[in-house]
Protein backbone atom coordinates (compact mmCIF):
# COMPACT_ATOMS: atom_id res chain seq x y z
CA UNK A 1 0.00 0.00 0.00
CA UNK A 2 1.19 3.29 -0.84
CA UNK A 3 0.97 5.46 2.69
CA UNK A 4 1.91 8.82 0.84
CA UNK A 5 4.66 9.25 3.61
CA UNK A 6 2.72 8.59 6.24
CA UNK A 7 4.23 6.62 8.98
CA UNK A 8 2.51 7.36 12.11
CA UNK A 9 -0.51 5.22 13.77
CA UNK A 10 -2.79 8.04 16.03
CA UNK A 11 -5.26 6.23 18.32
CA UNK A 12 -7.39 8.62 20.35
CA UNK A 13 -7.78 7.09 23.62
CA UNK A 14 -11.74 8.58 25.75
CA UNK A 15 -11.61 9.15 28.99
CA UNK A 16 -14.67 8.61 31.90
CA UNK A 17 -14.80 10.38 34.87
CA UNK A 18 -11.06 10.89 34.87
CA UNK A 19 -10.14 7.89 33.37
CA UNK A 20 -9.15 6.41 30.10
CA UNK A 21 -11.39 4.20 28.74
CA UNK A 22 -10.81 0.07 28.15
CA UNK A 23 -11.44 -0.35 24.76
CA UNK A 24 -9.61 3.26 23.75
CA UNK A 25 -6.54 1.15 25.35
CA UNK A 26 -6.99 -1.65 23.30
CA UNK A 27 -7.29 0.06 19.95
CA UNK A 28 -2.89 0.31 20.72
CA UNK A 29 -3.27 -3.23 19.56
CA UNK A 30 -4.27 -2.84 15.85
CA UNK A 31 -2.51 0.11 15.69
CA UNK A 32 0.78 -1.75 16.32
CA UNK A 33 0.18 -4.18 13.79
CA UNK A 34 -0.42 -0.80 11.21
CA UNK A 35 2.66 0.73 12.62
CA UNK A 36 4.64 -2.77 11.89
CA UNK A 37 3.67 -1.92 7.90
CA UNK A 38 3.83 1.82 7.69
CA UNK A 39 7.70 1.71 10.15
CA UNK A 40 6.29 4.44 12.57
CA UNK A 41 4.78 4.96 15.62
CA UNK A 42 2.01 4.49 18.02
CA UNK A 43 0.84 8.19 19.40
CA UNK A 44 -2.12 7.86 22.39
CA UNK A 45 -4.43 11.06 22.08
CA UNK A 46 -6.17 12.42 25.45
CA UNK A 47 -7.88 15.19 25.38
CA UNK A 48 -9.50 16.27 28.65
CA UNK A 49 -9.50 18.59 31.70
CA UNK A 50 -7.39 16.67 33.76
CA UNK A 51 -5.73 13.88 31.68
CA UNK A 52 -3.21 12.65 34.62
CA UNK A 53 -4.76 8.80 35.23
CA UNK A 54 -5.29 8.26 31.47
CA UNK A 55 -1.75 9.93 30.52
CA UNK A 56 -0.27 7.32 32.79
CA UNK A 57 -2.15 3.89 31.38
CA UNK A 58 -1.81 5.15 27.93
CA UNK A 59 2.10 5.52 27.92
CA UNK A 60 2.73 2.08 28.87
CA UNK A 61 1.25 1.24 25.94
CA UNK A 62 2.40 3.01 23.15
CA UNK A 63 5.52 4.98 21.32
CA UNK A 64 4.05 8.30 22.21
CA UNK A 65 1.45 10.32 24.13
CA UNK A 66 -0.62 13.67 23.15
CA UNK A 67 -1.98 14.86 26.19
CA UNK A 68 -4.24 17.70 25.46
CA UNK A 69 -5.83 19.31 28.14
CA UNK A 70 -8.73 22.47 28.41
CA UNK A 71 -11.90 22.94 30.40
CA UNK A 72 -13.57 22.62 26.44
CA UNK A 73 -12.95 19.63 26.23
CA UNK A 74 -14.48 18.31 29.13
CA UNK A 75 -16.78 15.24 28.79
CA UNK A 76 -19.94 16.26 26.66
CA UNK A 77 -18.30 18.96 24.69
CA UNK A 78 -18.01 16.59 21.00
CA UNK A 79 -17.95 20.17 18.97
CA UNK A 80 -14.56 20.81 21.16
CA UNK A 81 -13.27 17.39 20.78
CA UNK A 82 -13.61 17.15 16.96
CA UNK A 83 -11.95 20.20 16.66
CA UNK A 84 -8.90 19.58 18.56
CA UNK A 85 -8.72 16.04 17.24
CA UNK A 86 -8.59 17.39 13.43
CA UNK A 87 -6.09 19.32 14.17
CA UNK A 88 -3.76 16.99 15.63
CA UNK A 89 -4.37 14.93 12.52
CA UNK A 90 -2.70 17.86 10.45
CA UNK A 91 0.08 17.93 13.30
CA UNK A 92 0.87 14.57 13.53
CA UNK A 93 -0.30 13.78 9.49
CA UNK A 94 -1.17 10.27 10.61
CA UNK A 95 -1.33 6.60 8.32
CA UNK A 96 -4.44 5.75 10.15
CA UNK A 97 -6.39 6.96 13.05
CA UNK A 98 -8.41 4.56 15.36
CA UNK A 99 -10.48 5.15 18.27
CA UNK A 100 -12.85 2.75 20.49
CA UNK A 101 -16.58 1.92 18.99
CA UNK A 102 -18.39 4.11 21.47
CA UNK A 103 -20.76 6.75 21.03
CA UNK A 104 -18.26 9.42 21.26
CA UNK A 105 -15.83 7.31 18.83
CA UNK A 106 -18.09 6.80 16.31
CA UNK A 107 -19.25 10.72 16.31
CA UNK A 108 -15.65 12.19 16.29
CA UNK A 109 -14.77 9.76 13.02
CA UNK A 110 -17.87 10.59 11.72
CA UNK A 111 -17.47 14.37 11.76
CA UNK A 112 -13.66 13.76 11.09
CA UNK A 113 -14.75 12.28 8.02
CA UNK A 114 -17.15 14.45 7.00
CA UNK A 115 -14.29 17.23 7.36
CA UNK A 116 -11.87 15.46 5.93
CA UNK A 117 -13.46 13.95 3.37
CA UNK A 118 -12.01 10.13 4.73
CA UNK A 119 -13.67 7.21 4.27
CA UNK A 120 -13.91 5.08 7.91
CA UNK A 121 -14.38 1.18 9.26
CA UNK A 122 -16.51 0.97 11.97
CA UNK A 123 -16.78 -1.60 14.85
CA UNK A 124 -14.17 -3.65 13.65
CA UNK A 125 -13.52 -6.79 15.21
CA UNK A 126 -10.60 -7.81 13.37
CA UNK A 127 -7.53 -6.91 11.27
CA UNK A 128 -6.00 -8.62 8.29
CA UNK A 129 -3.07 -8.28 5.66
CA UNK A 130 -3.54 -9.88 2.18
CA UNK A 131 -0.73 -8.59 0.47
CA UNK A 132 -0.56 -4.75 0.24
CA UNK A 133 -3.93 -4.51 1.34
CA UNK A 134 -5.79 -4.17 4.61
CA UNK A 135 -8.94 -5.39 5.23
CA UNK A 136 -11.28 -4.53 8.01
CA UNK A 137 -13.79 -7.14 9.52
CA UNK A 138 -16.61 -5.38 10.53
CA UNK A 139 -20.78 -7.17 11.35
CA UNK A 140 -23.67 -6.27 9.09
CA UNK A 141 -26.83 -7.24 9.62
CA UNK A 142 -26.99 -8.01 13.11
CA UNK A 143 -23.84 -9.61 13.29
CA UNK A 144 -25.28 -12.46 10.99
CA UNK A 145 -22.44 -11.32 8.05
CA UNK A 146 -19.25 -10.16 8.45
CA UNK A 147 -17.48 -8.16 5.32
CA UNK A 148 -13.94 -7.57 4.95
CA UNK A 149 -13.54 -4.08 4.01
CA UNK A 150 -10.79 -2.19 2.33
CA UNK A 151 -10.89 1.80 2.84
CA UNK A 152 -9.01 3.83 0.11
CA UNK A 153 -8.71 7.45 1.27
CA UNK A 154 -5.75 8.29 3.73
CA UNK A 155 -5.54 8.34 6.53
CA UNK A 156 -7.45 5.36 7.20
CA UNK A 157 -9.85 5.85 9.89
CA UNK A 158 -11.76 3.43 12.08
CA UNK A 159 -13.76 2.44 15.55
CA UNK A 160 -12.80 -0.90 17.26
CA UNK A 161 -15.02 -3.01 18.87
CA UNK A 162 -14.55 -4.23 22.83
CA UNK A 163 -13.30 -6.74 23.59
CA UNK A 164 -11.98 -7.78 19.70
CA UNK A 165 -8.37 -6.97 20.43
CA UNK A 166 -6.33 -7.22 22.99
CA UNK A 167 -4.33 -4.58 24.84
CA UNK A 168 -0.55 -4.56 24.01
CA UNK A 169 1.83 -5.71 26.53
CA UNK A 170 3.06 -2.85 28.62
CA UNK A 171 6.61 -1.62 28.27
CA UNK A 172 8.84 1.47 29.23
CA UNK A 173 6.48 4.63 29.90
CA UNK A 174 6.83 6.84 26.25
CA UNK A 175 7.39 10.59 26.04
CA UNK A 176 4.61 12.69 26.88
CA UNK A 177 4.13 15.51 24.66
CA UNK A 178 2.02 18.08 25.72
CA UNK A 179 0.06 20.40 23.45
CA UNK A 180 -2.01 23.53 23.48
CA UNK A 181 -5.14 23.83 20.76
CA UNK A 182 -7.36 26.90 21.32
CA UNK A 183 -10.78 26.30 19.98
CA UNK A 184 -12.68 29.45 18.06
CA UNK A 185 -15.89 30.29 20.05
CA UNK A 186 -17.10 29.59 16.30
CA UNK A 187 -16.40 26.18 16.47
CA UNK A 188 -18.60 25.46 20.04
CA UNK A 189 -21.94 25.04 18.68
CA UNK A 190 -23.45 23.69 22.30
CA UNK A 191 -21.76 22.80 25.20
CA UNK A 192 -22.18 20.97 28.61
CA UNK A 193 -23.33 23.47 31.23
CA UNK A 194 -24.28 20.76 34.10
CA UNK A 195 -24.75 16.81 33.87
CA UNK A 196 -26.75 14.79 35.56
CA UNK A 197 -25.52 11.71 37.08
CA UNK A 198 -27.78 8.45 37.18
CA UNK A 199 -28.44 6.59 40.44
CA UNK A 200 -27.74 3.05 39.35
CA UNK A 201 -26.10 0.20 40.42
CA UNK A 202 -21.90 0.28 39.76
CA UNK A 203 -22.51 -2.89 37.05
CA UNK A 204 -18.94 -3.03 34.81
CA UNK A 205 -19.96 -5.64 32.19
CA UNK A 206 -17.59 -4.85 29.80
CA UNK A 207 -14.08 -5.70 32.14
CA UNK A 208 -15.60 -7.83 33.87
CA UNK A 209 -13.82 -11.67 33.64
CA UNK A 210 -17.11 -13.71 34.46
CA UNK A 211 -20.43 -12.88 33.57
CA UNK A 212 -23.44 -15.20 34.60
CA UNK A 213 -26.17 -13.91 31.94
CA UNK A 214 -30.26 -14.91 32.65
CA UNK A 215 -32.57 -15.02 29.79
CA UNK A 216 -36.51 -16.15 30.01
CA UNK A 217 -35.79 -19.29 30.43
CA UNK A 218 -35.37 -18.46 34.36
CA UNK A 219 -39.02 -18.11 34.43
CA UNK A 220 -39.59 -15.52 36.90
CA UNK A 221 -38.00 -12.58 39.01
CA UNK A 222 -37.53 -14.63 42.17
CA UNK A 223 -35.74 -17.34 40.35
CA UNK A 224 -33.09 -14.83 39.16
CA UNK A 225 -31.09 -15.31 42.62
CA UNK A 226 -29.70 -18.43 41.31
CA UNK A 227 -28.00 -16.49 38.69
CA UNK A 228 -26.82 -13.92 41.15
CA UNK A 229 -25.71 -16.19 43.98
CA UNK A 230 -23.75 -18.43 40.82
CA UNK A 231 -22.09 -15.27 39.39
CA UNK A 232 -21.01 -14.04 43.13
CA UNK A 233 -19.38 -17.21 43.61
CA UNK A 234 -17.60 -16.87 40.90
CA UNK A 235 -16.53 -13.02 41.09
CA UNK A 236 -18.19 -12.50 38.17
CA UNK A 237 -20.97 -9.79 37.21
CA UNK A 238 -25.14 -10.72 36.51
CA UNK A 239 -25.89 -10.31 32.46
CA UNK A 240 -29.17 -10.18 31.43
CA UNK A 241 -31.02 -10.72 28.04
CA UNK A 242 -33.83 -8.22 26.56
CA UNK A 243 -36.83 -10.35 27.79
CA UNK A 244 -35.78 -11.16 31.44
CA UNK A 245 -34.97 -6.97 31.65
CA UNK A 246 -38.50 -5.58 30.24
CA UNK A 247 -39.67 -8.15 32.46
CA UNK A 248 -38.26 -6.19 35.07
CA UNK A 249 -36.08 -9.45 36.70
CA UNK A 250 -32.74 -7.25 36.81
CA UNK A 251 -31.88 -3.27 36.00
CA UNK A 252 -31.28 -2.87 32.09
CA UNK A 253 -27.45 -1.71 33.17
CA UNK A 254 -26.96 -5.66 33.09
CA UNK A 255 -28.38 -5.74 29.61
CA UNK A 256 -25.73 -7.87 26.82
CA UNK A 257 -26.47 -7.32 23.31
CA UNK A 258 -26.91 -5.37 20.49
CA UNK A 259 -28.87 -2.72 22.34
CA UNK A 260 -27.33 -3.30 25.55
CA UNK A 261 -23.44 -4.04 25.92
CA UNK A 262 -21.01 -5.52 24.07
CA UNK A 263 -18.88 -7.88 26.00
CA UNK A 264 -16.10 -9.98 26.22
CA UNK A 265 -15.28 -12.39 29.63
CA UNK A 266 -12.57 -15.09 30.06
CA UNK A 267 -16.11 -17.10 31.03
CA UNK A 268 -19.61 -16.45 29.76
CA UNK A 269 -22.52 -19.05 31.06
CA UNK A 270 -25.56 -18.66 29.22
CA UNK A 271 -28.72 -19.21 31.59
CA UNK A 272 -32.00 -20.15 30.25
CA UNK A 273 -30.77 -17.82 27.33
CA UNK A 274 -32.36 -18.90 23.69
CA UNK A 275 -29.13 -17.33 21.55
CA UNK A 276 -31.66 -14.77 20.03
CA UNK A 277 -28.80 -12.91 16.71
CA UNK A 278 -29.27 -9.65 18.96
CA UNK A 279 -27.99 -11.01 22.14
CA UNK A 280 -25.25 -13.17 20.67
CA UNK A 281 -23.81 -9.99 18.63
CA UNK A 282 -22.72 -8.84 22.31
CA UNK A 283 -21.50 -12.06 23.56
CA UNK A 284 -19.23 -14.16 20.50
CA UNK A 285 -15.97 -12.24 21.68
CA UNK A 286 -16.39 -14.34 24.89
CA UNK A 287 -12.89 -16.55 26.03
CA UNK A 288 -15.06 -19.77 26.95
CA UNK A 289 -18.85 -19.69 26.65
CA UNK A 290 -21.23 -22.01 28.26
CA UNK A 291 -24.80 -22.66 27.56
CA UNK A 292 -27.42 -24.14 29.84
CA UNK A 293 -31.19 -24.87 27.78
CA UNK A 294 -33.45 -27.59 27.78
CA UNK A 295 -34.27 -26.66 24.46
CA UNK A 296 -31.47 -28.68 22.77
CA UNK A 297 -31.85 -26.94 19.24
CA UNK A 298 -31.82 -23.62 20.79
CA UNK A 299 -29.40 -21.14 18.69
CA UNK A 300 -26.51 -20.45 21.92
CA UNK A 301 -25.71 -23.90 21.48
CA UNK A 302 -24.27 -22.96 17.75
CA UNK A 303 -21.81 -20.43 19.75
CA UNK A 304 -20.93 -22.29 23.36
CA UNK A 305 -17.94 -24.25 23.58
CA UNK A 306 -19.58 -26.29 26.36
CA UNK A 307 -23.53 -26.90 26.27
CA UNK A 308 -25.70 -28.59 29.02
CA UNK A 309 -29.35 -29.44 27.88
CA UNK A 310 -31.60 -29.44 31.02
CA UNK A 311 -33.79 -27.48 33.30
CA UNK A 312 -31.86 -24.32 34.48
CA UNK A 313 -33.83 -24.56 38.00
CA UNK A 314 -32.07 -28.09 38.66
CA UNK A 315 -28.84 -27.52 36.94
CA UNK A 316 -27.95 -24.33 38.36
CA UNK A 317 -27.92 -25.24 42.21
CA UNK A 318 -25.87 -28.25 41.30
CA UNK A 319 -22.98 -26.09 39.97
CA UNK A 320 -23.46 -23.75 42.53
CA UNK A 321 -22.65 -26.84 45.32
CA UNK A 322 -20.10 -28.54 42.98
CA UNK A 323 -18.31 -24.91 43.04
CA UNK A 324 -18.79 -24.62 46.97
CA UNK A 325 -17.60 -28.31 47.42
CA UNK A 326 -14.35 -27.52 45.44
CA UNK A 327 -13.71 -24.18 47.05
CA UNK A 328 -14.13 -26.01 50.76
CA UNK A 329 -10.83 -28.08 49.30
Amino acid sequence: MNWDNREDVLVFVEQKEGGAVKVGLEALGPAQVLAGLTGGKVIGLVMGEDNAAAVDKVSVLCDEVISVEDENFKDGNNDALTYGLEKIVEKVNPAAILAGNTPLGRELTARLGKRLGLGSAQDVIDLKTEGDQILWTVPVYGGTVLNDIELKTLPLMATVRSGAFSKPEEKQKAEIVTETVEVPEEEIRSKVVDSVKEISEAVNLEEAKVIVTGGRGMGSKENYHLVEELADLLGGVVGATRPAIEDEWVSRDHQVGQSGKIVSPALYIACGVSGATQHVTGMTNSGYIVAINKDEDAPIFDVADVGIVGDVMKVIPVMIEEIKKRKEE
